[in-house]
């Protein structure tokens, strides 16, 4: 039984190396063509030189090449780093330099947009680009360029794997924290192994299931798709949707049996006709990314009478943490469940002690799933990754937990239902997106003296994201400088960062302690979006 990630997609190769791995488009790779193009991109990044847990990021939309890149990275012994292909330039520059990527795999177009700050990228070496021909504005970098087919014939070398451990780390999947830029969250083999083999054991995921991805891959639920499939030898199907009709479409071109969707897609998939080859194909459907409504969960069963839906509760810090399964959905659909397989789930109050039976508490994740906690940030992974409440004290070893930051109440039947964030992270469209970074992105702006930005709710993105500014006592032109900041934020932001609506205000209300007073601000316009949404 495999315990290294990508040993799952050996292993399958060997038993059935003509099964269906990956579809894309007209294009389907089996698992030995799967493992075929793993070992290649491993063998390449070998040869360049790559050393053991060294960082290698990705850079592209979901396609065949990410899958070989992330998973070769793996089988060389070194660190994949997948990036959002929504981020803009400034936030792909922060992770690249952030974690010391040694090569960036990305396209030609996606190349272009970042000359401009791969400049300041020291640690960074080697550019893998997926077209067949390097193109021209590599002449400009500093660092070496490779077409994909160049960096697969590289020069021979020593091309043996590093040994590692399922203890050591495969993967860094960056999130965004409550204050400033993302952090780094470092996955071991074990985390993801374990994960793939929970996940696969509570939905039931067999050699039969084809899968369709349709959530991002630096996404730890998106990634899951791909490691939970390949741990039982199933099919995974690569899609980025336009329009909400084409996963319908998709599901049924494919003939998917398993689609995991956030509540912002579930919520426009719920109103669309579902065909009868889809509603008697698709085996299970899953929530993720925030709390899915009661109503849409309903509309869901009336178009998919004979599909199980599983609403699930994770944090990137442990993977997957709860879920619940379709027998509770018509008992307790607000619930976020029970434990998933392999881990343990605490509620646990201030004095770091077990709650009772509906006293409220924050969720805290035990088990082989909690990560290895923030790449280089000790002062933040101590905050979040601590000793285990539970564990014996003649054990000499300490078990680490992760605090979620989640406050949740437990029931007497050991259900959990989610009360509230202990931080002031903004949950949109199945995004965690700090305020911090949107309000940096806001200060830019020479006229804006104060900005913060809140998550307001709204029926279709969970929270949608209001962004309220100040302007400075010298500038006029109050509404006009609220258009400059939007402008200026839909240049500098992925889209789903990118604020609903920004509102000027003279300015803007303090707490006692001389900070915005952002729960005061919070019930101001709660309901702002809510009759607009529905």
């Amino acid at each position: 039984m495999s315990e290294l990630i990508h040993e799952s997609i050996f292993e399958r190769a060997a038993q059935a190396p003509n099964s269906a791995a990956l579809l894309f488009k007209d294009k389907t790779f089996s698992y030995a063509q799967l493992k075929m193009r793993v070992d290649a991109v491993a063998s390449a990044l070998l040869k360049q030189g790559i050393q053991r847990s060294d960082r290698v990021a990705v850079y592209l939309p979901k396609q065949p090449e990410t899958v070989f890149s992330l998973f070769g990275t793996a089988a060389a012994g070194a660190c994949f780093v997948p990036i959002n292909a929504l981020l803009k330039p400034r936030q792909v520059a922060h992770i690249l330099t952030d974690c010391n990527v040694r090569t960036l795999i990305t396209s030609a177009p996606r190349l272009t947009t970042l000359l401009a700050v791969l400049m300041n990228c020291p640690d960074l070496h080697t550019i893998v680009v997926v077209e067949d021909e390097v193109p021209d504005c590599a002449d400009r970098l500093s660092q070496r360029v490779l077409s994909f087919c160049q960096f697969c014939r590289s020069p021979a070398g020593d091309t043996g794997r590093h040994r590692v451990i399922d203890t050591d780390m495969t993967a860094i999947l960056y999130t965004s924290g409550s204050t400033g830029s993302p952090k780094g969250v470092i996955l071991s083999h074990r985390n993801m192994v374990a994960g793939a083999r929970s996940v696969a054991t509570y939905l039931r995921n067999t050699s039969e299931d084809r899968l369709l991805a349709v959530l991002p891959l630096s996404f730890d639920a998106g990634l899951s798709q791909l490691t939970t499939a390949f741990s039982v030898g199933a099919s995974v199907v690569l899609m980025d949707y336009l329009l909400p009709r084409d996963v319908i479409r998709s599901a049924a071109r494919y003939t998917a049996t398993g689609l995991a969707a956030v509540p912002p897609l579930w919520n426009q998939l719920k109103d669309l006709d579902w065909p009868a080859e889809v509603a008697s194909s698709l085996r299970y459907i899953t929530n993720t990314g925030g709390a899915m409504p009661v109503s849409t969960t309903r509309k869901l069963q009336k178009r998919l009478p004979e599909t199980d839906i599983y609403l699930m509760y994770g944090l990137t810090e442990a993977f997957r943490s709860t879920y619940l399964p379709p027998e509770q959905i018509g008992i307790r659909p607000e619930s976020m469940g029970k434990a998933v397989p392999n881990a343990e789930i605490l509620v646990v109050n201030e004095a770091g002690e077990e709650c009772a039976p509906n006293e409220p508490g924050e969720l805290v994740h035990r088990g082989a799933l909690v990560s290895l906690g923030y790449w280089n940030d000790p002062e933040k992974t101590a905050a979040r990754f601590k000793p285990c409440p539970l564990r014996p004290n003649e054990i000499p070893t300490n078990e680490l937990a992760v605090w979620s930051g989640d406050e949740v109440v437990q029931d007497e039947e050991g259900y959990l239902y989610f009360i509230s964030r202990k931080d002031e992270m903004i949950k949109t469209s199945g995004y965690r997106v700090s305020p911090t970074e949107i309000e940096e992105v806001a200060y830019q702006c020479e006229q804006v003296a104060g900005a913060v930005a809140l998550g307001v709710p709204h029926a279709i993105l969970g929270h949608a994201i209001l962004l309220l500014v100040a302007p400075d006592a010298s500038e006029s032109g109050i509404f006009e400088i609220g258009e400059q900041v939007l402008a200026h934020c839909r240049n500098e932001l992925p889209n789903f960062m990118v604020p609903t609506e920004v509102i000027t205000r003279e300015s803007l209300p303090q707490n006692q302690n001389g900070k915005v007073d952002r729960r005061l601000l919070s019930e101001e316009y709660h309901d702002l979006f809510l009759e607009a949404s529905l």
